[in-house]
């Protein structure tokens, strides 16, 4: 550890609490495994998915109230006291026509470069690299994780809301 580590606070200790969530992530991820696939099914689109003061946490937007019940129906299943998981699932019915035909209305087609992520693909496109779920989703016929693109790959862009 270098001296800037040690003025900053990085090094082993942050290296060991981003593997941590991330492996705490990944645990949660797996659980919610049914609750993800029905958000998909559903047309549930995802702001954010991460953890947050050790839960999963899940911002989303649902075409339908319908939709967004099957959703919630599902958390209840896999965890009824939901103990490990905070959602807040909002309903926006003008999403409702682009979610029918499968897709996302308005938006733009981009390629993947070398050493492109989503999330830098994001910041590039919306000016937040935290918006990388809402290409994931628009992707998920072609993407079944958000960490594995590959150079080449044509991938629709939601308009910037």
């Amino acid at each position: 550890m270098g001296i800037f580590d040690k003025m900053f606070g990085r090094g082993a200790e942050t290296a060991s609490q981003e593997a941590g969530a991330e492996k705490r992530f990944a645990e949660l991820k797996k659980k919610y495994d049914t609750v993800l696939t029905t958000a998909d099914q559903q047309h549930v689109q995802f702001q954010n998915l991460h953890v947050q003061d050790n839960k999963l946490f899940i911002k989303g937007t649902a075409p339908s109230e319908e939709a967004k019940s099957k959703f919630w129906d599902q958390v209840k299943l896999v965890s009824p006291n939901q103990d490990d998981i905070t959602a807040d699932i909002d309903v926006d019915l003008s999403r409702a026509a682009g979610a029918a035909v499968g897709g996302a209305s308005g938006g733009q087609t981009y390629t993947v470069k070398s050493g492109d992520t989503l999330s830098a693909i994001s910041k590039q496109l919306y000016g937040d690299s935290n918006e990388y779920m809402r290409i994931f989703y628009a992707n998920r016929d072609k993407l079944k994780d958000p960490d594995k693109i590959q150079v080449g790959q044509q991938l629709n862009v939601p308009a910037k809301s």
